[in-house]
C-alpha cells in the first residue's frame, strides 16, 4: 500500500515543480499531474514525486493527524 502526504507548499523550483514541507521534511513534488493553480502556502497531496491532489488547510490537518496517530499506534505494537 502506499500513502501521499499532505504538504505545504514552501517554494517554486526554477523547473516548475514545488519544495513541500511534511512535518519538517522538505520533499520536491512535480505539479505535471495538477490542472489546479497552486501558489506557496498551499497544501497538495504528493504520491511518487507527483503532487496528485490539493486540498485545504483544514483537510491537511486533518490527514496529517491521523497519519500522526497510525505512526503512534505503529510504534506501539514494536
Amino acid at each position: 500500500m502506499c500513502v501521499g502526504f499532505p504538504g505545504k507548499v514552501v517554494s517554486f523550483r526554477e523547473d516548475g515543480s514545488v519544495v513541500t514541507d511534511v512535518g519538517g521534511v522538505q520533499r520536491v513534488a512535480y505539479l505535471d499531474l495538477l490542472d489546479e493553480e497552486v501558489r506557496v502556502g498551499d497544501y497538495v497531496i504528493s504520491h511518487a514525486g507527483f503532487a496528485i491532489s490539493k486540498l485545504d488547510e483544514e483537510e491537511a490537518n486533518k490527514r496529517l493527524e491521523l497519519l500522526g496517530e497510525l505512526m503512534d499506534a505503529n510504534d506501539e505494537t514494536r
